[in-house]
């Protein structure tokens, strides 16, 4: 029998990482810059390990390849993999200026289209995101920019003077389609949702080097070809809220990939999954308590994800601290 299914974080450590997960029940170890938590993921070279129940020790991939439809929803048609991989990221300092190949051009280049969401759980005082370009860039005057190149009045110009860069807190959500140039700055935690792809073309790394202490690769022309020069100063989702009683539920993102919604949780909150897709539920503020027809209760703190398989039917989400609030994600049908 299908069930809410929790899994075992996968760990990574990354240049730019530290050790702020710690503080969302992550076994940081010690020394480490841990820069991603995979949460959920069905990966080749990394496969959730179910961490609850009697399928305990199963990865993700064997509970779909068992179950099918019944796990992920009619929504996923036949597909056989997990169509998305959910993220805990720690930003200490500033990734690399990089984009993700639009499906028109990934395959080309032997990679795979990749469009993603950020919720930000946690941003110092200055945080900021990098995001798509300032007024009045062209393409022609970045590419210059790359190699470096001097103005009329002699100001020598960087690529940091094309980017669009603005503040972030505690809260916001910001949507990168396939296609925008973009990197998260120094002092942020956030969750990444995105399609199951693991494509990044770096496009600038701020002269750093990686963990191996040599520089790492850039991919300047497979960048180039994927890069949309159109995407002019981008804004942060302020999606409308729509209220179910007291409480409240934002739209945040609602593109062909992937939906996700902001849940604001006073009192009970009855949902379901009726068989046409799974959902993710996760905890941005307070903690959820998950309430099951056969009257069990699994309690979902910051930080933490389950996935509701997709017939496992009737649910009510519960309040469990003041100002609770909750995302949920789910694949919508692709005729919507």
């Amino acid at each position: 029998m299908l069930y809410p299914y929790k899994f075992t974080p996968a760990l990574v450590e990354r240049v730019w990482g530290g050790d702020a997960l710690a503080r969302y029940g992550k076994s940081i170890p010690f020394g480490k810059r841990i820069g991603e938590s995979w949460e959920i993921s069905d990966r080749d070279d990394v496969q959730s390990v179910v961490a609850n129940g009697p399928d305990k020790g199963k990865t993700l991939r064997e509970q779909i390849h068992a179950h099918g439809a019944q796990l992920l929803g009619t929504n996923c048609g036949k597909a056989t993999k997990f169509p998305l991989l959910v993220k805990l990221l720690d930003a200490r300092e500033r990734l690399s200026l990089q984009v993700h190949p639009p499906a028109t051009v990934a395959a080309k280049l032997k990679g795979e289209p990749k469009t993603e969401m950020w919720c930000v759980l946690d941003a110092d005082q200055d945080a900021h995101l990098i995001a798509g370009f300032r007024r009045g860039v062209t393409g022609a005057n970045f590419m210059r920019a790359m190699e470096g190149f001097t103005d009329h009045e002699g100001a020598e110009k960087t690529i940091e003077d094309y980017i669009y860069r603005f503040p972030v807190l505690s809260g916001d959500t910001f949507f990168v389609p396939s296609g925008r140039i973009h990197a998260i700055d120094a002092g942020v935690v956030l969750i990444e949702i995105q399609q199951s792809s693991d494509t990044t073309y770096r496009v600038y790394d701020w002269g750093r080097v990686g963990l191996d202490g040599k520089p790492r690769k850039l991919h300047t022309s497979e960048a180039l070809v994927c890069i949309d020069f159109q995407d002019i100063e981008p804004k942060k989702q302020r999606a409308a809220v729509e209220y179910q009683g007291v409480n409240g539920l934002w739209r945040l993102v609602e593109c062909p990939q992937f939906h996700v919604h902001r849940l604001e949780l006073r009192n009970a909150w009855p949902d379901r999954t009726d068989g046409s897709t799974f959902h993710v539920l996760s905890c941005t503020k307070g903690a959820v308590g998950l309430l099951l027809p056969d009257g069990k209760e699994e309690r979902i703190n910051v930080g933490e994800f389950v996935l509701l398989p997709a017939t496992l039917g009737f649910y009510t989400l519960t309040p469990l601290a003041e100002n609770t609030q909750a995302l949920k994600s789910y694949v919508p049908h692709s005729g919507r």
